[in-house]
C-alpha cells in the first residue's frame, strides 16, 4: 500500500485530497493544527472504514514539522507522496495591511511548504522514488490587487517548486504544482464577504468577482481528484491549472503586457470590469 502525507486537511481541497487518497487505497496520513475543531474528515473516514489517520501537525512550526513526520516515518515507513495543501490568506492594500499578515502568510504558504519538503526529501532521494505536490493558485502566477501577501507567498512557492523538481528529477522523485481557479472553499467564501472601507477599489471589485463565480461553485473534490490522478499517473508535466476557470484566467494574464496589467489595475471600475470581458453585474472573465 503506498502512503500519503497531506497537510491542511481540515477542510476543502485538503480534506477532500484525503479522502479521494483514501478511497484509492492508499494509507494516508491526514494532518491538521486543530483535529478536535475539525470532525468531518475522522468521521467520515470511520464510516467508511478508511485507511486515514488523522493527527496534529502545525506547519509553521519546525518542530511540529520535524517531529510528526519522524513519528510517521519511524511507525509507518516511508512516506510516498507529499502534497502540500495547507495554507492561510490575507486580503487588503499593501499600504493597509500589517506587517504581521505579510508574515502569516509567507509562514504557512511558503515556509511550511519547504518545512515539509526538507522533512521527506532526503527519504525520497535515498530511495529513488517519490511524487511531492505542491498546491498554489493561478494567483501564483497572476499577481493580483488587493491579494499580495497571497499572491506572493504562491509565486514564491511556485518558483521553490521548478527548482526543485530540477533537483529531484536526477533522483526519480517528481515535482509537480496544481494550480486551482476559484474554487468553493472556506477562503473563497470570506474573499467574497463585503469589503471594509479603503481607499483602494481592489477589495470591492474581488469581493464582486468571487460572489460571481461562488453563484455557480466548482467543488475541492476536482482538485482532489487531479492531485490524486497525478501521483497515480507518474507524469512529469510541472503545471497542472485546475477548474473551468484556471486556464482561461492565465490566457486573458498572458494576452496583456505587463504595463497593461498595471493598467488595469490602476482602472475605474467600470473599465475594470469592461476589460475583464465582465459588466457591473459581474459575470465571469472570457478566455482569448
Amino acid at each position: 500500500m503506498k502512503s500519503v502525507l497531506i497537510t491542511g486537511t481540515s477542510k476543502g481541497i485538503g480534506l477532500q485530497a484525503a479522502l479521494a487518497f483514501g478511497r484509492a487505497g492508499y494509507d494516508v496520513f491526514a494532518t491538521m493544527r486543530n483535529p478536535s475543531q475539525s470532525p468531518e474528515l475522522a468521521a467520515t473516514a470511520a464510516r467508511e472504514k478508511l485507511p486515514i489517520t488523522v493527527s496534529i501537525m502545525d506547519v509553521d512550526s519546525d518542530q511540529s514539522v520535524s517531529q510528526g513526520i519522524a513519528q510517521i516515518q519511524k511507525e509507518h515507513g516511508p512516506i510516498d507522496v507529499l502534497v502540500n495543501n495547507a495554507g492561510v490568506e490575507r486580503v487588503g492594500s499593501v499600504e493597509e495591511l500589517p506587517l504581521a499578515d505579510f508574515r502569516a502568510v509567507m509562514e504557512t504558504n511558503y515556509f511550511g511548504a519547504i518545512r515539509c519538503i526538507q522533512a521527506v526529501a532526503p527519504e525520497m532521494r535515498r530511495r529513488g522514488s517519490g511524487c511531492i505536490i505542491n498546491v498554489t493558485s493561478i494567483a501564483g502566477r497572476i499577481s493580483s490587487a488587493p491579494m499580495a501577501p497571497y499572491t506572493a507567498s504562491k509565486w514564491a512557492l511556485e518558483a521553490l517548486s521548478e527548482a526543485l523538481a530540477g533537483e529531484m528529477k536526477s533522483f526519480n522523485v517528481r515535482v509537480a504544482i496544481v494550480e486551482p481557479g476559484i474554487i468553493d472553499t472556506a477562503m473563497a467564501r470570506r474573499i467574497e464577504e463585503p469589503a471594509a472601507d479603503s481607499p483602494y477599489p481592489h477589495r470591492a471589485r474581488f469581493t464582486s468577482l468571487f460572489a460571481n463565480s461562488l453563484k455557480n461553485p466548482v467543488p475541492p473534490s476536482l482538485v482532489a481528484q487531479k492531485i490524486l490522478e497525478i501521483a497515480e499517473s507518474g507524469t512529469w508535466q510541472l503545471r497542472h491549472p485546475v477548474g473551468p476557470d484556471a486556464v482561461p484566467f492565465l490566457q486573458w494574464r498572458n494576452g496583456m503586457t505587463d504595463e497593461q496589467w498595471v493598467e488595469l489595475n490602476a482602472s475605474d471600475d467600470e473599465t475594470w470590469f469592461r476589460s475583464m470581458g465582465l459588466d457591473l453585474s459581474v459575470s465571469r472573465p472570457k478566455a482569448s
